[in-house]
């Protein structure tokens, strides 16, 4: 570890400071005030709340590779749970990198550049790197995982979409 901030650390600093400096929303109440929660990938390309109209204290955002449902199962159950959120909005994007690569090449990828150590690590753990190849078809297996699960009530409204990189624009598809 540095000795020395990183220039990405003093970029995190000096927006910290310009970003406390008129920050009023501190007030803000622990649980989303609108009750949803939005599952969306991690891709830098994807500001959740632009893109999907989120105001600060609105939802909760969950974010991770490929807005995967079981990957965020335990975050969904802390929101609705102890949190109140009553609405999931699963949202996948165009031009996903899940879309690029099966377990075997992210297996393959992880003993080439960590080793052998590494990979028997992945396997003693039974890490599943949740790839798909078809967006829709995902976005209807993540629906169907949270509709069958005991974790998340029947009341609980969900709906999956598709924002697309390219345009900005965001549809629903289930």
């Amino acid at each position: 570890m540095s000795a020395s901030p990183s220039p990405i650390q003093k970029n995190v600093q000096a927006a910290s400071e310009t970003h406390s400096a008129s920050f009023t929303k501190g007030h803000l109440a622990l649980p989303p005030a609108k009750k949803y929660l939005v599952l969306t990938c991690m891709d830098a390309r994807i500001d959740p709340a632009k893109a999907f109209g989120i105001e600060l204290g609105d939802a909760h955002v969950i974010r991770n590779a490929g807005a995967s449902t079981r990957d965020a199962l335990r975050s969904i159950v802390i929101s609705e749970q102890l949190l109140g959120t009553q609405e999931i909005v699963l949202v996948k994007h165009t031009g996903c990198g899940m879309l690029t690569f099966t377990n075997d090449d992210a297996y393959g990828l992880v003993d080439k550049n960590l080793g052998p150590e590494a990979t028997a690590e992945l396997k003693s753990r039974n890490v599943d790197f949740l790839p798909f190849s078809d967006l829709e078809q995902a976005i209807k297996v993540d629906i169907k995982y949270l509709q069958d699960t005991k974790l998340v009530p029947d009341s609980v409204t969900i709906s999956g979409w598709i924002y697309e990189v390219e345009t900005g624009r965001t549809r629903r598809v289930v």
